[in-house]
């Protein structure tokens, strides 16, 4: 019998955990965390992590995994998620219970989704650790010796992060992808994609940085995190709100700079996610993209996915539209 997983994606701001929560309180789901930032302790406000979203109104509790399951400063990669949702999955399939993968990281739903095979391992700590002790032109002079193609020096000769970042996948020091992903015969999967036109994305997600900055003290949680521990160059690493703030933090852009660079940033990580989802279908993979207010639509398709019905035919398709799409 197969394993039948119900996943549900979309840009940033879409209301997507909310849309998977009530979908798993109306089949017996379980959540399991696709998102990369989201995995770490103490990456709450800036990576939109709401735990309070897990519990509904009525009081009902949705179990997720994959949240809260790394300290700031460790490595967690591909390799980490594919090994532990697979865990989750045959753990919450023996509970008789429906895994409900939830999250933006196109990378991780792809890698589930395809069952990548992964190659070596993640980079190694002590190998980073020299590494940043040499100079920014030391590190531009080597991955131009590994790597004469890339073009990272030429783009961004001041990005340290991503020098080093570059150095380390020249060397092989980082999980490559299978050219022929080996498709397990014992899983299924039903897609929802959570749909907003795209000026309304842009509005949510200005407004959603605003409230974190003014009303939900998210730098407040950058300040903590290094004090705790966390590095600014780690932070950095850590991308997007995180990276901005450290920025401004060390005093290398006013409050203003940071705000309106990160909302350019979002508006583009918006964008790229997007187009992996695109790539989704392209790669046949189909999605049946709903609106927010459409949960009792996706209930139905759900639980005819689950005891074994025939779906019906996916009429609207991303990539098949303009980036701007109005459903």
């Amino acid at each position: 019998m197969k394993q039948k997983i119900l996943m549900v994606l979309g840009p940033t701001a879409t209301g997507k955990t909310h849309f998977a929560v009530n979908l798993a309180a109306a089949v017996n789901g379980e959540i399991i965390g696709a998102d990369s930032r989201q995995v770490y302790r103490g990456l709450d406000i800036g990576s939109g992590k709401d735990i309070s979203e897990y519990t509904l109104p009525d009081g009902t509790q949705v179990p997720y995994h994959l949240i809260d399951v790394a300290d700031a400063n460790d490595e967690y990669t591909l390799a980490d998620f594919l090994t532990d949702s697979d865990r989750s999955i045959n753990e919450i399939c023996v509970r008789n219970a429906v895994p409900v993968v939830a999250g933006g990281t196109a990378l991780y739903l792809h890698g589930l989704l395809s069952a990548y095979k992964l190659h070596g391992g993640a980079p190694d700590p002590d190998g980073r650790a020299e590494l940043r002790k040499l100079s920014t032109e030391e590190l531009i002079t080597m991955l131009r010796e590994l790597d004469p193609e890339n073009p990272i020096p030429a783009k961004e000769p001041e990005n340290r992060i991503r020098l080093i970042r570059a150095i380390e996948l020249a060397r092989g020091g980082n999980p490559d992808l299978a050219k022929e992903p080996d498709l397990p015969e014992d899983r299924e999967y039903l897609i929802f994609g959570v749909l907003r036109d795209r000026e309304s994305v842009r509005q949510r997600i200005e407004q959603r940085l605003r409230d974190r900055i003014e009303k939900e003290n998210m730098l407040e949680e950058a300040v903590r995190l290094h004090e705790q521990g966390v590095s600014y160059e780690r932070l950095e690493f850590l991308g997007l709100e995180y990276r901005h703030m450290a920025l401004y933090l060390q005093g290398k852009m006013t409050k203003e700079e940071m705000f309106e660079t990160l909302l350019g940033k979002i508006r583009q990580f918006a964008k790229r996610q997007d187009s992996w989802f695109r790539k989704l279908e392209r790669d046949g993979f189909p999605i049946y993209w709903m609106k927010p207010e459409e949960l009792d639509r996706a209930v139905e398709l759900a639980k005819t996915f689950l005891r074994g019905g025939d779906l019906p035919p996916v009429t609207f398709r991303l990539s098949d539209v303009n980036y701007g799409y109005c459903k």
